[in-house]
C-alpha cells in the first residue's frame, strides 16, 4: 500500500473482519497503526455488525480502539445527498451511505477499509481509497 493516509474507515465488513482476526486485516492495521493513521467506523456500523454469535469482548474490545462517527440530522440529510447523487435509494444503501458520509468528513488523505467497493466508489467518488476486502 502506497501513501500515507490519515485515516481509515472502516465498514462492517472490515469490523467484522478484525473482530475476526483475519490475518491480512491484522496486517493491515499493523501498518495503519505504525504510521499514526486513525480508525474510524460510523455508528451505524455497530447495530450492522452486532449479533448472537459475535465475540462481545472482542467487538467490545475493537470499539475502544475506533473513533465512533455519530449519525446526526445533518449527517443523514448528507448521507441522503450522496444517495441522490450516486442514484441509489433504499435501506440496502442507507448504511454504506452513512459510511461514507463519516469517510468523506475524516481528515484526510482517507481510506476506507470494504467488500463493497462499487457501491462505495459511487458514494464518495474519488475523495476516498478504498481499499477492498
Amino acid at each position: 500500500m502506497s501513501g500515507r493516509l490519515e485515516t481509515v474507515v472502516l465498514d462492517s465488513e472490515g469490523m467484522s473482519a478484525w473482530i475476526a482476526q483475519d490475518r491480512r486485516v491484522l496486517a493491515l492495521f499493523h501498518t495503519f497503526h505504525s504510521a499514526g493513521t486513525d480508525l474510524v467506523i460510523s455508528a451505524n456500523t455497530i447495530p450492522e455488525i452486532s449479533h448472537r454469535r459475535v465475540n462481545l469482548p472482542r467487538l467490545n474490545w475493537t470499539l475502544s480502539r475506533v473513533k465512533v462517527e455519530p449519525v446526526t440530522e445533518q449527517s443523514a440529510r448528507t448521507a441522503a445527498q450522496l444517495l441522490k447523487e450516486a442514484g441509489l435509494h433504499g435501506h440496502k444503501y442507507a448504511i454504506d451511505a452513512t459510511v461514507a458520509e463519516a469517510a468523506l468528513r475524516q481528515p484526510g488523505p482517507v481510506g476506507m477499509l470494504t467488500s463493497d467497493v462499487d457501491d462505495m466508489s459511487r458514494l464518495c467518488g474519488s475523495r476516498v481509497r478504498l481499499i477492498r476486502l
